[in-house]
């Protein structure tokens, strides 16, 4: 190859990278590993701790299997779905196709239990593997991870093709083992552009193995999946991998997506120093309750047992709360404009005090 041959190549390698690095550093794409990399570390192996299965649903939970019906999914290309319901459990057949759930969701809390074929055949991902997807794009891998090696981003509990596990907590082949999923979905703003990421929480077999992770997009076999616009409530959906592998036991919890309404609060205002002062001194309302009010650095403050000094924040001349407590304070004023009485009104109670000096 000549000079100058190799100097065109080198620039054409140049722009190449060039175009990729906007690719390649997207905040929502991870840089130091490929999708399913051989060369990623492995999760260490652990014995997970005894579990009482199946978990009973909580009062508030949607049971979308209860071990007598499938009546709740669905096949995803066909109206009823071949999988085999029996004994308290259903199974995938070969070839059926994936199936979902009728009703859509957000953001929810997701427990469900499988078990890996027995005897175990195949290897890697040929053995005992499925897919939890929540939105029908954002895979929990199901596979049979006991003593079977595959890729760190595609064994059991991976976010896949993104997260490995952060520990192994796989069980034998014929076991039953269980998923408390917390998922919350996506944001997008009004012109459909992605506002907030996917994030998910996984507990496989009682043990943390996924830590409120931030997805870069969907989940998907070497492929890199940037967000797309979707619904706000999707189904979700079990993936057919060839692999006769067991569910039971299924239910969500919808989770909260609203923000919590933020209180009214009356406006705070300003008050001179001579009339801030006419509250200073002594109330009691007992022998055994006494409150002073004193003037510092330009604020006034309520002092109460043990020394405790508490802001006062005024909303008229009468009316005043303590800053950061749902303490409410009102003063009777005589014609002169001046305190004679305070009332305190805190969780329902009032109490009543006298202005002594």
């Amino acid at each position: 190859m000549t000079a100058e041959k190799r100097t065109l190549s080198r620039l054409v390698q140049l722009i190449i990278l060039v175009c990729l690095i906007p690719v390649l550093s997207d905040a929502q794409t991870p840089l130091k590993w490929r999708a399913h990399d051989l060369m990623r570390p492995l999760p260490k192996i652990i014995i997970p701790p005894t579990q009482y299965l199946p978990v009973a649903p909580p009062s508030d939970a949607i049971v979308l299997f209860d071990g007598k019906d499938i009546s709740q999914w669905e096949g995803v290309n066909v109206p009823e779905t071949k999988w085999v319901c029996k004994d308290g459990y259903f199974e995938c057949v070969k070839g059926s196709g994936f199936i979902r759930t009728k009703q859509g969701f957000g953001d929810v809390q997701l427990h469900i239990e499988w078990a890996a074929p027995l005897p175990a055949k195949g290897q890697s991902q040929g053995r005992g593997n499925s897919g939890v997807f929540l939105m029908e794009r954002y895979e929990v891998q199901v596979l049979d991870s006991y003593e079977n090696v595959t890729y760190a981003d595609g064994q059991a509990a991976a976010i896949y093709g993104q997260y490995p596990p952060l520990v192994n907590a796989a069980r034998p082949p014929g076991e039953w083992q269980s998923y408390d999923i917390v998922f919350r979905r996506p944001r997008f703003d009004n012109v459909g552009k992605l506002a907030k990421p996917a994030r998910l929480t996984v507990f496989h077999n009682g043990v943390l193995v996924q830590d409120n992770v931030e997805l870069w997009g969907g989940t998907g076999w070497q492929k890199y999946a940037p967000y797309e616009y979707h619904a706000d409530k999707l189904p979700l959906s079990l993936q057919d991998h060839g692999n006769p592998v067991r569910f039971r036991n299924v239910w969500v919890r919808e989770l909260n997506e609203q923000p919590e309404k933020e209180p009214e609060s009356l406006p705070v205002i300003t008050l001179a120093e001579d009339i801030l002062k006419k509250y200073v001194g002594t109330y009691r309302e007992n022998e055994n309750s006494i409150y002073k009010i004193v003037y510092e650095g330009g604020k006034l403050l309520l002092v109460k047992s043990g020394n405790r000094k508490f802001v006062m924040l005024p909303h008229s001349k009468e009316k005043f709360s303590i800053q950061y407590t749902a303490i409410d304070i009102v003063f009777k004023l005589n014609a002169n404009g001046d305190p004679i009485e305070m009332e305190q009104y805190f969780t329902g109670d009032k109490t009543v005090s006298k202005k002594v000096d």
